[in-house]
């Protein structure tokens, strides 16, 4: 499929209008909720914060943070899958879809109903050794039997899912007390989180990011091949390694601020080369702003159909993600299908 715009000309203003979306959904997801405020108010909140008005302080120390923390979670996740979808060559590679966020749910599921291990920072090195050892697995696993291939990732990462995911069962089956805990690890949120929070797992995620946008014309060129980045002077294991780390990063601390989000690693860098098509310089920076408005438009539609409850926000990126991964799922294996069997009638 030819991207939108050929041009960086065009991507640049593509990426601007993005952007200009983001602030939008930032804005309405500060001013929207179970009791709405003026635009105005907002803005003034913002800039000129006044400790006396209500509003403002429900803005200042629970709608902003909620918000920065959607924004910086959506693109963290929204990166890692651009990147892993690069590294394997598999349009279905994702956090959610290779294991990596059931490993470090799981690893923090451990830390808090086993180890004595409560702080924020502590939770923040389980998830990313969970999130590490889910990669090195599936690396492993899929690369058994005949090396490394797209379906081989897919079996070893929904495998290692499906593990996770009853080991994590299993263990709060064995500590009941410990289920409410760590409820919001498992449905994924982002509600009821402080600035001092964010700027806990705000370094990892920068650092990843900046990690990712480094290692972009790495990845483009890898994208095309091995044998081919090979030719053109690539230190492929390299950027391998170090596109491993950023993708534990990014994912590690997105889990680990917001629980288990499903599909935003998935769906966005999609969207991203719709728009920038196989350029990772371009396709990283759109998959960070696309993930962001996601993930603010997700947890703004949460707060809505169940009030004065709302709904986890891993199940409203779930409806919005699985049509979309059905899609994808149908449309690359009958492009295999075809082409297996246009070699068998040639043959």
């Amino acid at each position: 499929m030819k991207p939108l715009f050929k041009h960086n000309s065009g991507r640049l203003l593509g990426l601007l209008a993005a952007l200009l979306l983001l602030l939008l959904a930032f804005v309405a997801s500060i001013a929207l909720g179970t009791t709405s405020i003026a635009p105005l108010k907002t803005l003034q909140a913002l800039i000129r914060y006044d400790p006396t008005d209500s509003d403002q302080i429900i803005i200042v120390t629970t709608r902003l943070p909620r918000a920065m923390f959607a924004l910086t979670v959506g693109a963290s996740l929204a990166m890692a899958g651009a990147m892993m979808q690069a590294l394997t060559r598999n349009p279905l590679a994702s956090p959610g879809l290779f294991g990596i966020n059931s490993g470090a749910v799981l690893a923090v599921v451990l830390a808090l109903t086993l180890l004595p291990l409560t702080s924020l920072s502590q939770l923040i090195w389980a998830a990313f050794v969970g999130a590490a050892v889910a990669a090195l697995l599936v690396y492993v696993l899929g690369s058994l039997g005949g090396g490394l291939t797209p379906i081989r990732l897919i079996l070893a990462g929904s495998a290692l899912s499906a593990l996770f995911g009853a080991l994590t069962q299993g263990v709060l089956a064995l500590d009941e007390s410990g289920l409410q805990n760590v409820l919001f690890w498992l449905a994924g949120s982002v509600a009821g989180k402080d600035m001092d929070t964010l700027l806990q797992v705000l370094p990892y995620m920068l650092t990843g990011g900046v990690l990712a946008l480094t290692l972009a014309y790495s990845l483009t060129i890898l994208s095309a091949g091995e044998e081919v980045a090979r030719g053109l002077g690539q230190r492929t294991s390299l950027v391998k390694t170090l596109s491993a780390v950023a993708v534990v990063l990014l994912a590690g601390s997105a889990v680990s601020a917001a629980g288990a989000i499903g599909f935003v690693g998935l769906v966005m860098p999609h969207f991203a080369r719709y728009f920038a098509g196989n350029d990772y310089r371009w396709v990283i920076p759109y998959s960070a702003v696309f993930g962001g408005i996601l993930l603010l438009l997700a947890d703004l539609a949460a707060r809505f159909p169940v009030q004065p409850g709302e709904l986890p926000l891993g199940v409203v990126t779930g409806l919005i993600g699985m049509p979309f991964f059905i899609y994808i799922a149908r449309t690359e294996f009958t492009q295999r299908g075809g082409k297996h069997d246009e070699s068998r009638t040639d043959a």
